[in-house]
């Protein structure tokens, strides 16, 4: 099999570790890890706009839709290291609505980069914002950080939320509030 770039910078950081790429456990992992990071990064290959635009519909429903406990998995762009958790999307339909699966597919999109959370969790709600047009749209995060829990400050049990509100889940504390009444209920 032919090695790939990724695959020597695999076998150099193997070798710069202090460890011997040739024995039996590590022998494969050059490729395995390359594949892996394919995977891990393959947001950057999807349009997120196209996949929420091509499953609009039109609907005269004008209460909010909830997607809740979409999970998802990144890599934090500072340490490589995983970060995953939980995210709950909502918005108010203003003529059309979007297939639900759409949703944890844009999700799966942006989250398959080199993420910081917080960036994560606005494009996920701008997606949303462009591609259907609602009157408003909320996303909240919640992630556990390997980046935190196995290294620097150790702190296991952390989760980080974030959340960004468009339209009435931000002009309406009202909206706002019961969009975060329907998520509490089982969060892990």
């Amino acid at each position: 099999m032919e090695q790939t770039e990724l695959q020597e910078i695999v076998l150099g950081l193997l070798r710069e570790v202090g460890e011997d790429p040739a024995r039996e456990g590590l022998s494969e992992t050059p490729a395995r890890v390359a594949r892996s990071l394919r995977f891990l990064t393959s947001g950057y290959g999807e349009d997120p706009d196209s996949l929420l635009r091509g499953a609009l519909f039109s609907s005269d429903v004008d209460e909010m839709v909830v997607l809740k406990n979409v999970e998802f998995y990144s890599l934090c762009e500072h340490h490589l290291l995983p970060f995953y958790g939980q995210c709950h999307i909502a918005y108010i339909p203003d003529g059309q609505i979007v297939g639900l699966s759409k949703l944890g597919r844009v999700v799966d999109a942006f989250s398959r980069r080199l993420q910081v959370q917080e960036r994560l969790t606005a494009e996920i709600a701008e997606a949303v914002r462009e591609a259907v047009r609602p009157k408003g749209v909320g996303v909240v995060m919640e992630a556990h950080h390997l980046c935190m829990m196995m290294r620097g400050v150790e702190k296991q049990t952390s989760r980080a939320v974030t959340s960004n509100m468009l339209g009435r889940f931000r002009q309406d504390a009202r909206t706002r509030g019961e969009f975060l009444e329907l998520i509490r209920g089982d969060r892990a």
